[in-house]
């Protein structure tokens, strides 16, 4: 196994399932930003939505999305909405989503909805940790660096 392919094995292990970030997108090169729940496939990730959401609209005008949490795992790439979860290319993806969301997935969401829309976020470099060490990767290139990493930021709560 490449350092790559390992990477990406942590990378599912961490975040396929519900994982939250914070997605940033930008309009008129105005940042914006919001907490989203997310699912990692093994290569793209995935958000549910409506598209007539600000983060949907303004991903159709400007692709470049950024992802970031607490625990400073951060990634960049291009998103895109690849549609209506019942639409047949999307069955698959619909299918995890839903195991992966499954204790909100149909309360929140109304398929029923010609708007609702899967936004696939395809990363081109990020920063993720686990178990004492970081990793710099560069999806594109299909490279990685590993190196020892301390997560030792203190997290505080709201006030």
């Amino acid at each position: 196994m490449t350092d790559y392919e390992n990477a990406i094995n942590v990378m599912k292990e961490l975040f396929g399932r519900d994982y939250q970030f914070a997605l940033s997108t930008a309009k008129n090169n105005i940042p914006s930003s919001r907490y989203v729940d997310t699912y990692f496939d093994g290569e793209s990730f995935y958000v549910v939505t409506h598209m007539l959401s600000q983060k949907a609209v303004e991903i159709a005008d400007n692709p470049n999305v950024s992802l970031c949490c607490q625990k400073m795992h951060a990634f960049s790439g291009q998103a895109k909405n690849i549609g209506h979860p019942l639409n047949p290319e999307n069955a698959e993806i619909r299918s995890a989503l839903i195991k992966a969301f499954e204790p909100w997935y149909f309360n929140h969401n109304n398929e029923a909805d010609e708007n609702m829309c899967y936004i696939k976020i395809n990363p081109t470099v990020g920063f993720f940790h686990k178990d004492g060490i970081g990793y710099k990767i560069d999806f594109t290139e299909k490279t990685v660096k590993a190196f020892p990493f301390a997560f030792d930021t203190v997290l505080m709560g709201e006030s």
